[in-house]
């Protein structure tokens, strides 16, 4: 069979696998800055508006408000089924929930879509002042950038301060920055697989997936939502999460589920592909169906802007700043952000007492996958309260549900 001519039964692409005006909401909310969003390079973003979702009631102080944060094709959606509104099941359903480690009946869990996203949240997808997505003409973000948007949700939401802050990859980069530029806000904090700034190699990395989406003819320079199907960047797109796959996942558990084992009914070299090929082409075709290219871009690009010691005396200095309990944990397999990088963490965090380890065959992807290991993390940084403050709905907030 030949890869590039077999015939497929799935109907061709959208231009944009994000959520387009109109989608059904699923259990997003949103909130609206009204205020025009001062961005690090001295734009302004105008309109922005985040989706979330919430588990638990608000107590009548806040106190027991925390945040999650997701990963780069991440979104709100952190538990539940899939259905109408959200394409895919909750990514951490098993941390958030009665008697789990996030306890919706101890806890009121939020968590954004992040500011550059495509499930929700102002990005490259979403109507621009003029009604035409942004495009080409949205601006370039930093972590910083996204953070402060998640502050003004907060404040939406009237928390003061968040019982803790909870992310992984780059969800982790954000909670590091609430830590570093927001620790008042930030009651405590866990960092799973994350970095204190990107290197060079995860530079490198994002870098040629970015270039093999802006590389597409279907990019068309960042302006082709209104594209018909089938002629987005897709393969771009596709390829740069061909790439990425390839890093979230570790070399001997590629080799123990593939080997060099043809594709069945295949014959690499002869137009046919080895499993793990398809096992790639699996998650590229996956993607393209359900995120923007042009938020691939922009969140790549924040990513690899991350660094919390920037203008801040270096990151030794900033990691000092965040006087607040805080856990880190790595991947043992992980080789996309190695182990280096979270004791470097663990080390300079000042409420740190040492790095944890999650053991996994899975590499990167093992944050997500090993949730029994990140349940004892979290329940480790989220005790029992002395006494549980009563609970109460969560006030009116400036959003609007879409239909």
């Amino acid at each position: 069979m030949n890869r590039t001519t077999a015939p497929s039964a799935l109907p061709l692409p959208p231009a944009s696998g994000g959520r387009r005006e109109g989608d059904p909401p699923g259990r997003r909310r949103w909130v609206t800055i009204e205020d025009p969003l001062p961005l690090e390079s001295g734009a302004r973003l105008p309109g922005v508006r985040l989706a979330y979702e919430t588990w638990g009631q608000r107590a009548a102080d806040g106190s027991n408000a925390v945040l999650v944060l997701h990963a780069l094709t991440g979104d709100s959606h952190v538990a539940g089924p899939a259905g109408t509104g959200h394409p895919t099941p909750g990514w951490w359903d098993a941390l958030v929930g009665p008697g789990r480690a996030l306890d919706t009946d101890r806890w009121f869990v939020v968590a954004p879509n992040v500011l550059g996203g495509c499930q929700g949240s102002t990005g490259p997808s979403s109507p621009g002042p003029d009604g035409a997505p942004w495009g080409s003409r949205f601006p370039y973000l930093t972590v910083r950038d996204q953070v402060a948007a998640e502050a003004a949700l907060a404040d939406a939401l009237s928390i003061e301060r968040w019982a803790a802050v909870i992310g992984g990859s780059m969800g982790g980069m954000r909670a590091l920055e609430w830590a570093v530029g927001r620790p008042e806000r930030t009651g405590s904090l866990l960092v799973l697989a994350a970095p204190a700034a990107a290197s060079a190699e995860q530079i490198a990395w994002g870098s040629v997936q970015i270039e093999a989406i802006r590389s597409d003819p279907g990019w068309r320079g960042g302006d082709y939502h209104h594209a018909p199907p089938g002629a987005g960047p897709h393969r771009g797109l596709g390829q740069a999460r061909r790439i990425a796959h390839i890093t979230y996942r570790s070399e001997p558990e590629l080799a123990a589920r593939f080997g060099r084992e043809p594709q069945p009914g295949e014959e690499p070299g002869h137009g046919g592909r080895y499993q793990v090929e398809s096992y790639l082409d699996h998650h590229a075709g996956k993607l393209v169906r359900r995120f923007d290219a042009g938020s691939y871009v922009a969140l790549t690009g924040a990513m690899n802007g991350h660094d919390v010691g920037r203008d801040r005396g270096g990151v030794e200095r900033a990691l000092r700043r965040a006087e607040l309990p805080a856990l880190v944990a790595g991947v043992d397999s992980d080789r996309l952000y190695p182990l280096s990088q979270q004791r470097q963490l663990a080390e300079l965090l000042p409420g740190c007492d040492g790095l944890r380890i999650i053991e996994s065959p899975y590499g990167h992807d093992g944050f997500l996958i090993e949730t029994d290991q990140v349940a004892s993390l979290v329940r480790e940084l989220l005790p029992p309260p002395p006494s549980a403050p009563p609970a109460t709905p969560s006030p009116s907030l400036p959003h609007q549900e879409l239909s």
